[in-house]
Parts: C-alpha cells; structure tokens; sequence
C-alpha cells in the first residue's frame, strides 16, 4: 500500500523510540580471534562455563535462553565459535524483544570461556492516540461539515509487546467516528513449561462506513459509502503454535466471522458476485495452518539469510459454491551478503485457490498488503491463483546519528542507516474470464530505483522511485517497521 498515512506514525514511532538503539544490520561478531591467536589450533574445543545475560529487566531470562542453541557445559571447536555465537545473537534479536544484543567471550583458561550477552531492551508499551480527518482537509472539514465528529476516526491503539516478560503481546483498539473498531488480541508464544507450545486469542467488531465492494476493469478499488454504516463484521478467533526448534514454527488457527452488508450492495449496479449468494449477510468459519521458517541476520529487514513460509486455509465447511475456499500459499526469501556493503535478495511467492468459481471477497490477489509489484502499489489484481518474483541490489552507504530531542543517558543519540538500491519484479495473477480486468491473466513487470532508510526499532521508510509496463512511474513513499 503507499504510504498515504504512515509518514506520521513513522515520525510517532520516531519520536515515541527515541531513547532506543538501532536495528543490528550486521549480526557478525570476532570474538573467537584471540582464542585462535593464542590456541593456534582452530579445531581445538573450549567447554561453555557459563552463560551470562545482562541488561534483560523485564524480559524473563529462560525467555532468553530458549532462543540461544548453545549451552552452559557444551563444548565447540575454536573454528566453529564466532559462527555459533553470530546465531546466537542473531536468534535473541529476532526475538523482536531487544533493541541491542552483544556478545563477548571471556576465557578462563585455554579449555574453558564464559559467554557475555548484553542486551538493551525496547520498549514494549505503546499507547497512541488517534484523530485522523476523513476529508482533504480542517477547514473543509470545520466549513462544509460543520466539525461533524461521524466524518474523523478518533480513539486509543494500546500494545504491549512485552506483558508479563514472557514475550507476550496484548493489544486493544477502541475507534470512533468515521470507522468503528472495537477489538483485542493477546498471544502467548511459550505457555507450556518445556517452552515450545503457546496460544493466541481474539475478538473484534468493526463498522465501515466506506468499503471496498468490487475491483473496477481498470485495477482501481471502487468504494461505497452512503453516509451509514454499511459493512459490519465481528469475529472471534483462537490459535495454537507449536516452535520446538528455534528457527521454525508452527501455528493453527479457526476463526468465526459474521459480515453483514448493506442490502444493495450485493445487487446490480453494485456487486452481486460479492458472496456469490445474492445474501447481504454471511457467517463463515476460517481454519488455517502456518509453518514458518527464518534463518536470516534480521527477520524484519533481513540482509543474508533465508525466510520461507507456507500457509494451509480452509474456509466454510462445504466444497464447492458459496464462500467456501481452500488456498494454499508459499513464498521463500533469499537474501545474499555480497561482500563491500552490497546485497543482493530473491523473494518468490505464490497462491493457488480452489475451487476457480470464488466470490468477490474470496479474490485477493496482487495488490493487497506487502503482496505486490513495487511500481503498481495503486492497483488491485484479482485472482485466484498468482506468483510473484521480486529481486533487489543494494549498497550501504553510510550510517549516521543524531543527538535524541530527547534526554537519555543510555542513548543520546538515534542512528539512521541508508541503503542505496535498484529492483525489478514479475508477477502474474490468474482469474476465471468473467472477472478479468485490465492487468489480469498476463505477465506483469515493474523495476525502479530506490532508498532505504533505517533507524529504531527496525523502522524502515522506503522512497523508490518505479517504473512499470504501463509506460507510467512515479515516486512512491512506504514505511514498515518491526512494532
């Protein structure tokens, strides 16, 4: 999506993170070297003694030992050592918990070390209020509305990413006025004692008064509002994870939804094909299975490494007509340290739905979320089947700090990292011929020029300036970050 309203939560987050560390890009540590030096025999073994963890004031220290493969009493040859501790701070950052992990080696004798890891924690509590205008502008707002409070959405977004230090995230949304959402979630990512099994719960009722109800020939969303709510939807979902190994993971979920339209929407002019029912209401079960893999220095902004994932969705009970779906959806991510500051990375990811004959809300292909063609951020492409190829070069070109607005003894200053890059994508989105648009049902290309800019909390505000097939280009402004 481009960035239309993130600039300002990327200046919040900014702000609100500014007694924070940079995101590591570089996870690679020397620490071994001396032992080399003095051993002189890289296959020689030196036995773990201890472990020492620092600067962890409210995370749980088993939290952090359980993303850690080494041990106190392993033994690992002098070879092998900065590698394994390279995983090891690379496992406790991607965590999400710490803004800093570093690590030291202090010898003991020639066969025996202690390990150091000093951490900075983030911060975990995030309260944001919210007012955002629907109109162009105040004054058109103030003039022609008259300050109509229905026509702004304004309320609190509470997360607390850290809520008893066991990695735990509770988050609560309470919005008014132009959009009502009303919802909360709390995930527990190690409930059992062994620490490989937790579990997730939610619940949420949202009212839109505009909506998307159907993609125009020419790719662009059309959107209905009739001055009321018309699209209501409320849902109640659980979830349960299994992550016995550190790098991989996996996670079940259902999820009970009830949407409620308009009557005219699923009819002529409109959208008939919205359920596919000719129901202005529907209620439906979703089930999914989620693996995910990551072996990367940096799960948010990854520079080597590889990231893959698949996904499983079941939705209705039935097989074939109404609103029931089986997708199957995969995407692997790999990402190359070439050495002098340069990067190099190949996403591809792809999604296959059965049956063909989907209704309207069961489309989403291209254009949705991050699953799209930098360059074509501004159209939607429906399908039911899709693939996507995205490849980047980039140079680090420096990185800079900034004295904090404000006061911290720990951090007086906030770093920002900048990558120079250049990218191409390919992508193709597949749909019955009744439903086919302008960029549906053939190969799609895009390619640009671009800068990243890296600062707290892995926030990374992306400008990039793209080209695509269409003959048209324009500068495109994105943000992501890792809260």
């Amino acid at each position: 999506m481009c960035l239309k309203i993130k600039i300002v939560q990327f200046c919040l987050y900014t702000c609100m993170a500014a007694s924070a560390a940079a995101q590591n890009v570089d996870v690679s540590t020397t620490a071994a070297d001396t032992l080399i030096t003095v051993n002189k025999n890289p296959l020689a073994k030196v036995r773990i003694n201890k472990i020492n963890i620092f600067g962890n004031r409210r995370t749980k220290e088993f939290i952090i030992r359980r993303e850690i493969q080494l041990k106190e009493g392993d033994s690992v040859t002098i070879g092998l050592l900065n590698n394994e501790l390279q995983k090891a701070r690379q496992q406790v950052y991607n965590s999400n918990l710490f803004n800093e992990v570093k690590i030291a080696v202090a010898p003991l004798n020639n066969e025996d070390i202690n390990i150091d890891i000093r951490l900075k924690e983030r911060w975990y509590i995030f309260p944001v209020l919210k007012f955002q205008l629907v109109d162009r502008n105040i004054n058109e707002w103030l003039k022609k509305y008259h300050g109509d409070l229905d026509r702004v959405v304004y309320g609190v977004k509470f997360t607390h990413y850290n809520l008893t230090g066991r990695r735990d995230l509770l988050r609560f949304t309470f919005l008014n006025g132009f959009t009502r959402n009303y919802s909360f979630t709390y995930t527990q990512p190690l409930s059992n004692k062994a620490l490989t099994n937790g579990f997730s719960a939610g619940a949420g009722y949202v009212q839109n008064r505009e909506f998307i109800y159907k993609t125009g020939t020419d790719n662009k969303p059309l959107l209905f509002n009739n001055g009321r709510f018309s699209r209501k939807t409320a849902y109640v979902t659980v979830g349960y994870n299994i992550r016995k190994n550190i790098l991989d993971a996996h996670n079940f979920s259902v999820m009970y939804s009830h949407v409620q339209l308009t009557d005219s929407i699923t009819k002529e002019p409109y959208n008939p094909n919205y359920f596919n029912t000719g129901a202005s209401s529907k209620k439906f079960i979703d089930v999914s299975y989620t693996y995910q893999y990551t072996n990367a220095n940096n799960a948010v902004y990854p520079l080597k490494g590889v990231i893959a994932s698949a996904k499983l969705f079941k939705r209705g009970w039935g097989f074939s007509g109404g609103t029931n779906m089986f997708f199957i959806e995969a995407a692997y991510n790999k990402f190359w340290d070439l050495k002098n500051s340069w990067y190099g990375s190949m996403q591809l990811m792809g999604k296959l739905t059965l049956p063909f004959k989907q209704p309207y809300i069961n489309q989403r292909a291209l254009g949705y979320n991050d699953i799209n063609l930098r360059g074509l951020e501004l159209y939607v492409v429906d399908g039911v089947a899709y693939s996507l190829l995205k490849s980047s070069l980039k140079k680090k070109l420096f990185t800079i700090k900034i004295p904090s607005p404000v006061r911290s003894k720990q951090y007086p200053k906030i770093p920002f990292t900048l990558f120079a890059k250049t990218y191409s994508d390919m992508g193709y989105t597949y749909n019955r011929q009744a439903f086919v648009t302008n960029l549906s049902n053939k190969l799609l290309y895009s390619g640009g020029i671009g800068i990243d800019i890296l600062t707290l909390y892995d926030i990374n505000l992306r400008v990039e300036y793209s080209f695509n097939q269409l003959g048209k280009n324009g500068l495109f402004l994105q943000a992501q970050s890792g809260l």
